[in-house]
C-alpha cells in the first residue's frame, strides 16, 4: 500500500496516529495529496537528522498535551529536558555524546515501540541502513549503563533478536 492508502485504512478504523511523510517525492501535488489525506508532515528524502527528531518531537508534544505544557519530564530517577537536550539521574547531569542523546531523545519519544535498527540508522544518523550494526549497539549499551536503563531503576532497553529495540516502562 501507498502511505495515502495506510492513512485511508486507519481512518476507516477510526484510528488517527501523528503521521510523518518521509519520501522522495517532492512535487507540490504529491505534498498536498499527502497532507490533505491526513498525514501531519512531510519530509523529503534526505532528511536532516536533528530537523528530522526535532519534527517528531514537535509532533509528538502537539499529540500529547500533558507534555507540551513542559520541555522537562520527570521520569523517577530520571529528569529530562528535551529542548536543552539534558539528562539527569538524581539531580546529576549525565554527559551524553551528540549521537548518544540523539538516540535517547528518540527512544524516549517512542517509549513502547520497537524500532529497527535500518530505521534507528536512518532518522538518528540520517545514512543508509548499510552501516555496520555495531554502532547501534554500542550507542545502546552505553545508554543503559549512563542513563540506568535497566530494570532496577524501573526501565528496560531491551534487544529484539533481529528485529531492533525497544525502551520500556516498568509498572
Amino acid at each position: 500500500m501507498s502511505g495515502t492508502e495506510v492513512l485511508a485504512h486507519l481512518k476507516i478504523k477510526g484510528i488517527y496516529p501523528p503521521v510523518v511523510f518521509l519520501t522522495g517525492r517532492d512535487a507540490e501535488e504529491d505534498v498536498l495529496a499527502v497532507i490533505d489525506s491526513g498525514a501531519d508532515d512531510y519530509i523529503v528524502k534526505p532528511p536532516n537528522a536533528k530537523i528530522l527528531i526535532a519534527r517528531i518531537n514537535a509532533l509528538h508534544r502537539r499529540a500529547n498535551p500533558k507534555l507540551a505544557a513542559t520541555n522537562q519530564v520527570e521520569y523517577g530517577h530520571l529528569n529530562i529536558d528535551f529542548i536543552k537536550r539534558k539528562f539527569e539521574i538524581d539531580a546529576k547531569p549525565v554527559r551524553l555524546t551528540e549521537k548518544e542523546c540523539d538516540l535517547a531523545i528518540y527512544f524516549f519519544s517512542q517509549i513502547g515501540v520497537l524500532l529497527s535498527r535500518a530505521h534507528l540508522t536512518k532518522v538518528v544518523w540520517g545514512t543508509s541502513p548499510d552501516i555496520d550494526t555495531r554502532t547501534i549497539d554500542v550507542h545502546v549499551s552505553h545508554l543503559r549503563s549512563k542513563l540506568k536503563l535497566l530494570p532496577q531503576f524501573g526501565w528496560r532497553l531491551i534487544s529484539v533478536y533481529h528485529q531492533g529495540y525497544r525502551l520500556e516502562k516498568l509498572e
